[in-house]
């Protein structure tokens, strides 16, 4: 079982990916950034949603949002956020490696590093093309991880997240000359500890960009923030976006293992 299969990790650390502090932080930038300014009606495919951080004040904007995740558990936090929030999210279990519905969306996303979750690269690169699939001609695809440029600034030091009745120790390590990226979490609760590791690939700028044109994409930016600002050495994530050209439909890969 790959970690992103995992039920039990996304249920014991959802506290410390999903905090309260991040949703209302991630429903400021939905409503400031002018990369999620869509007119309403648009339609949104949210891939590996988790507990509706994106989808829930993208539908709030007037957006027609469908949330894609593998995980049960995050499928059921996400409907009870909507539920709390009182908008209507489509919500699909389904795996990013496979889900394909052809034509049906303006915007498809990616956020929070929830892409190069594969060892493969065409694992990754087959996520991109059936991603590409479910959009219009026109259709937008954006991809926010944080970027090997980005990590190199950082990487070494070991954080420390406390929680109401728990703390948390993440460390990060540099994989196969700067390809992958392992994190590496402890969660003490009482006499109590849960350990778990993560894997991702771990994209440069030029990387992901020639990954988005291999799948496709057209028009492709590179940015460093949600405000649209340069990817230099001031950026804080890696942003890429791209476009679905005008043309016959899109090749849908549906063959590979695993998912989220």
């Amino acid at each position: 079982m790959h970690w992103y299969e995992d039920d039990d990790f996304w249920v014991d650390f959802a506290d410390v990916m999903f905090s309260d502090r991040r949703r209302a932080e991630i429903a400021r930038l939905v409503a400031e950034s002018p990369l999620f300014d869509h007119p309403p009606g648009t339609r949104v495919l949210d891939l590996a949603c988790g507990p509706a951080l994106y989808a829930v004040p993208l539908a709030r904007a007037g957006c027609r949002v469908t949330g894609v995740d593998l995980s049960a558990p995050m499928l059921e936090r996400a409907r009870t956020a909507c539920e709390a929030a009182g908008v209507d999210v489509r919500l699909v279990r389904g795996d990013m490696l496979t889900h394909v519905e052809p034509e049906s969306y303006d915007e498809a996303i990616n956020v929070f590093t929830s892409f190069g979750y594969f060892d493969d690269r065409e694992d990754n690169l087959t996520v991109l093309r059936n991603a590409r699939a479910s959009l219009r001609p026109g259709g937008r695809m954006l991809v926010d991880v944080m970027g090997r440029e980005v990590v190199a600034g950082w990487i070494g030091r070991p954080q420390v997240v406390e929680l109401p009745d728990a703390y948390v120790i993440q460390r990060d390590t540099v994989l196969d000359e700067w390809t992958r990226l392992r994190t590496d979490w402890t969660m003490v609760r009482g006499e109590h500890a849960r350990e778990v590791s993560i894997t991702s690939y771990l994209y440069g700028a030029s990387e992901l960009r020639a990954l988005f044109d291999e799948a496709g994409f057209v028009d492709v930016e590179v940015y460093g923030d949600f405000d649209r600002s340069p990817y230099d050495q001031r950026a804080r994530r890696l942003i890429v976006r791209g476009t679905r050209p005008p043309g016959p439909p899109a090749r849908a890969v549906t063959e590979g293992g695993g998912g989220a």
